[in-house]
Formats: structure tokens, C-alpha cells, sequence
């Protein structure tokens, strides 16, 4: 890591730092910032702060050299846990960024992936500038101000963020393995050279670090200045209900009930649940009421075909969408009572357009739906939904296609918020907290609120059982977040396996899937943690072959 971080440092002192607002700093003739400059103000904090929630999104050659252009940071994370997991289906033969060869774990198996090796150093990228504030503000060299507490109690949210998300990546679920013993990834403190490469920490020894740093975030906020208010972008920035999320989060994945279930009901306070027509919107703004935090996708950030959207929304007009609309698992679909309004947004019955699709049913030659009786009934539901949803004249449809994201403006490649965190998964988690601590009545009641506002005819006392509750709460889980990234941490936590064949089958084309069309759990099959990356192996002197994963 010490010849990379390096150079991501070197990058940071070269790229323009701007706000939310694109406000650029004055900047040198030599358009850089040194980090002594970075730390001179409080107003030049923020400016690197912006730079970090900008770097969210970017493309990942803006953000440290040896990017690449093919990954836009977490345009391509998010989604990549519903990907590779099987709940995000392909329906046919595309491979835009790689994006098929991760659904058939061609890339976080692989050590010189650009999946891997771009998910590690963005990572780690965050980290090193949390440190360079982190320290920077605790020297104490700047007056306390509530501004600079926010700055702090961010900073600490997001070392904390990048730490979650590679331990989770790269070691062993927490809940399947010993964390004690178990690798984790190299700790780092460090924001100015010489750096000093260290060896993986243990999986415990990451996670007590994440503790430490959640706990002093929220003492920050607590001294700290409001998030600003206003528009999407407001939610760009971190506050206290972030911190508290990825607490829930944190302790979740490490059994820690009570905590877990503490400070998701703190986390959520303040964002109240989505009605139906706005939860039916397209999931496309931080404007709507229940996200917590997400990124704003600014005009000048805009990543074209490198965007979220693009691999997950059947209205983006791309290639990787239009030849290959993305559709759900059948199973999940067929499940949704005809009460609860999310189903609304699958079509299960949507004809098959695609003469290319990978269940061969493609083109009305094909066609198996008794729907459709004749060629002029399967053109005309095809234009319906085309034109009830935006899509252009290239967008093919297919059975169980789903319109859950959907952009601003369907039909074009104007770019969208991502959003990361919203209040509905804070009463998912209460609930698997509570039921985990063998408090059933507890959790019935903790999943009530977003289970009665989603299905009218919701109703507890069907589940009698913890067995019975659990897997109605792991649909719960599966419906309301699904293309939202939670699949890989899920089925690490439950440790479930992936099968497409299973009950009826997923829709998933076995052919397409290759050997992702079914794979064992994660305690007995260790493709679940994603490789270290090469160049991270032949750069630290204290890492070997011997700790690939």
C-alpha cells in the first residue's frame, strides 16, 4: 500500500477541490492545493471534505492515478452487491463494464480485476483523506468551532464507511468465521509521508477500529453544526442520523443486537416513511423524505454510460440497459400480495422483445405469455409499457422487468442521485435485531410501521413463529431495498448461498450464469471475500502471496 497511497496523496495535491455548489477554491498556478494549504481554515476543510463526497461518484481515474474510467466509484459498488448476488438479473448476453463477468464472478474472484483493485484504493482513498483531516483537526491547532466539529464528526463517518466496506469485502463475515484470528485489511492512520505499509489487522481489530470512530463521530456532531439545509445536495454531507446508520449497520454484521437496534431507531428520526406515489418515483433524488444519505450527482460529474442507472435502470438509454433490461427474481415478484403497492413496479407479465434475451423465449416468435394471442396484442403491450415508462425505440422488455429506478427524465442519460442510506432499512434492521435478541412480539412491532404502510392488508399475527417471522423479514428485506446494493452483505450475514434453480427458479438463464447459477454458502466457500489485489500484494513488503484470500 505505501507506493500506492503515495501516489493517491500526490493526486489529492493535484486535483481541484470543490463544493456541493461547484465553488472553486483559489487555487495555485499549478491548479494544486498542498496539504499544508488544506488544513490552514476551516473553509479549506470543507473544500476537502467536498472533494472526498465528490470522489463518492466520480470516475475513478479523477480520484488517484491508475483509475480507470471503466468504474465511477459507487455508481458501480452499490449495485454490484445486488449483482453479484443474484438479485439483479440479467436477461441477456451484455458485458459493459464488466458488469456481466461480476454477475458470473469473473472480477472480485480475480486479484488483477479492476473491481477489486478500484474498490481497494477508492477505499483507502477515503481513509487517507479522513486522516489527513482527523489529524489535522485534533493537533488542535484551529479554534473549536461547531463547523469544525462537523468537518471532524464527518471525517470520522467516513474512515468508519471505508473500513466497513473493506473488512466486509476482503475478510470473513464477522458472524461465519473468528474475528479474533480471522484477517481483516491493513490499518491505516497515517495522511502525510513517509507512510508506513502495514499487514492485515484481524477481522476484530477493524471492527473495534469502526466502533471507535462511529462513537467519535457522533460525539462531534453532538458539538457540531446542523447539516445545512436545502436540496438534494444537503444529504451529500454526513450528520449524526449517517453516523448512527452505519452503527446499526456495524453492529448488525457483528451481532451486536442491542446496539444494532439502538441506533437504527436513532438513525431514522427525521426522515419519515415514503408515501406510495413518491416510494413508486424511481428512487432517483435525495430529495425524497426517507434517504438519510446519498450522493448528488452534479452536471460536472456527470458519468454518462459509467452511472448507476445505467446498470440497474431499464430506463437508461445505454446499451447494457436496452439490449439487457435488468428484471428480479421471479420468486420475489410471485410472493408480493396483491395489497402491497411495491409489486407494482415488476411486470411480470411484460412481453419478451428481446430475440437475443437468454431464455431463448425472445420476439413473438418465441412468445410463451397466453396473454398474447396475437403479434398485433404483443406489439401493443410492448409500445404500452415503452410509452408508459419513457423507454426509447432501442429498449427491449422482458418478463419480470423491473421499473423500481427510473430516472428524472426516462429515455435519456442524464445523470441521478445515489442514494445510500434510507430510514426503511433502519426498521429492517431494528426488527432482525430484535428477533436475533429472541424478541418476536418486539420485532413484529419494529417492522410494523414500514410493513403497514407498504401492504394494506399487513398483518403480524400471521407470523407465530421466530422461524416464520424470519423469513417473512428477510423478504421484507429482499422487496423493500432490492436493487439497492444490500444483497452481498445480507447473505454473508444469513449466510445463504445463491441458487437460481431453486422453488420454481430465479428466471436466471443457467447458461448465462455460468457457475454464479448456483454457489455455496459463505461459511464453507470462501469466494464469497473478494481477492487482494495484486498490485496491493507486490506493493506492500508486509503483505505476501501467502495472505491472498
Amino acid at each position: 500500500m505505501c507506493n500506492k497511497i503515495k501516489y493517491i496523496l500526490l493526486m489529492f495535491l493535484a486535483i481541484s477541490i470543490t463544493s456541493c455548489e461547484e465553488e472553486f477554491l483559489d487555487r495555485t498556478p499549478t491548479d494544486a492545493i498542498s496539504a499544508s494549504d488544506a488544513l490552514a481554515s476551516q473553509e479549506n476543510m470543507q473544500l476537502v471534505l467536498n472533494g472526498v463526497h465528490r470522489g463518492l461518484y466520480s470516475q475513478s481515474q479523477t480520484v488517484f492515478p491508475g483509475g480507470n474510467s471503466a468504474r465511477a466509484n459507487n455508481h458501480y459498488w452499490v449495485p454490484l452487491g445486488d449483482n453479484i448476488t443474484g438479485g439483479l438479473i440479467h436477461s441477456a448476453n451484455a458485458n459493459n463494464l464488466s458488469w456481466r463477468s461480476a454477475m458470473q464472478w469473473n472480477e472480485h474472484t480475480q486479484p488483477t480485476s479492476l473491481t477489486v483493485e478500484l474498490l481497494w484504493y477508492h477505499r483507502y482513498n477515503i481513509i487517507l483523506h479522513a486522516n489527513l483531516l482527523i489529524n489535522g483537526i485534533t493537533s488542535g491547532e484551529l479554534t473549536e468551532t461547531p463547523e469544525l466539529n462537523s468537518i471532524l464528526g464527518q471525517a470520522y463517518t467516513y474512515r468508519a464507511y471505508a473500513y466497513l466496506s473493506l473488512v466486509q469485502h476482503f475478510g470473513r463475515g464477522y458472524l461465519i468465521g473468528d474475528p479474533a484470528t480471522d484477517p481483516g485489511v491493513p490499518l491505516l492512520f497515517s495522511s502525510e509521508s513517509p507512510f508506513t505499509s502495514q499487514p492485515r489487522s484481524t477481522v476484530e481489530e477493524i471492527y473495534t477500529q469502526i466502533g471507535l470512530d462511529l462513537n467519535d463521530a457522533i460525539t462531534a456532531f453532538e458539538n457540531g453544526a446542523p447539516r445545512p439545509s436545502g436540496g438534494a445536495e444537503a444529504k451529500s454531507q454526513l450528520n449524526i442520523n449517517v453516523a448512527y446508520g452505519l452503527k446499526a449497520r456495524w453492529a448488525l454484521s457483528k451481532g451486536d443486537w442491542q446496539t444494532a437496534a439502538d441506533a437504527a431507531v436513532k438513525a431514522r428520526e427525521g426522515y419519515p416513511l415514503l408515501n406510495e406515489s413518491d416510494w413508486k418515483a424511481g428512487f432517483y433524488t435525495n430529495d425524497l423524505s426517507e434517504v438519510i444519505w446519498g450522493s448528488h450527482v452534479i452536471q460536472a460529474e456527470t458519468t454518462f454510460f459509467r452511472s448507476y442507472f445505467y446498470l440497474a435502470s431499464n430506463t437508461f438509454n445505454g446499451s447494457q440497459i436496452r439490449n439487457n433490461p435488468k428484471i428480479a427474481d421471479r420468486r420475489l415478484v410471485d410472493a408480493i400480495p396483491d395489497t402491497d403497492y411495491r409489486g407494482d413496479v415488476f411486470l411480470p407479465d411484460a412481453p419478451n422483445s428481446n430475440t437475443s434475451a437468454a431464455n431463448g423465449n425472445g420476439g413473438w416468435a418465441n412468445n410463451t405469455n397466453p396473454l398474447y394471442t396475437t403479434e398485433d396484442e404483443f406489439d401493443a403491450a410492448i409500445a404500452e409499457i415503452k410509452s408508459e415508462y419513457g423507454l426509447v425505440s432501442g429498449h427491449n422488455t422482458h418478463p419480470y422487468m423491473h421499473f423500481k429506478l427510473k430516472q428524472a427524465n426516462p429515455g435519456t442519460i442524464d445523470p441521478d442521485d445515489i442514494i445510500y442510506m434510507r430510514s426503511s432499512e433502519m426498521y429492517l434492521i431494528e426488527a432482525e435485531a430484535k428477533l436475533m435478541m429472541d424478541d418476536l412480539d418486539g420485532a413484529k412491532e419494529a417492522l410494523r410501521p414500514l410493513a403497514e404502510a407498504r401492504d394494506s392488508a399487513w398483518n403480524a399475527d400471521d407470523f407465530t413463529t421466530e422461524d416464520d417471522f424470519f423469513e417473512h423479514l428477510k423478504f421484507q428485506w429482499r422487496l423493500e431495498m432490492w436493487g439497492e446494493g444490500f444483497g452481498y452483505t445480507n447473505h454473508i450475514r444469513w449466510d445463504e448461498g445463491i441458487d437460481h434453480a431453486a422453488d420454481g427458479g430465479s428466471g436466471a438463464s443457467e447458461v448465462l450464469y455460468q457457475n454464479a447459477y448456483q454457489v455455496e454458502k459463505p461459511s464453507l466457500n470462501d469466494d464469497w471475500i473478494f481477492k487482494i489485489p495484486l498490485a496491493e500484494i507486490n506493493a506492500n513488503p508486509n503483505l505476501s502471496t501467502s495472505d491472498q484470500n
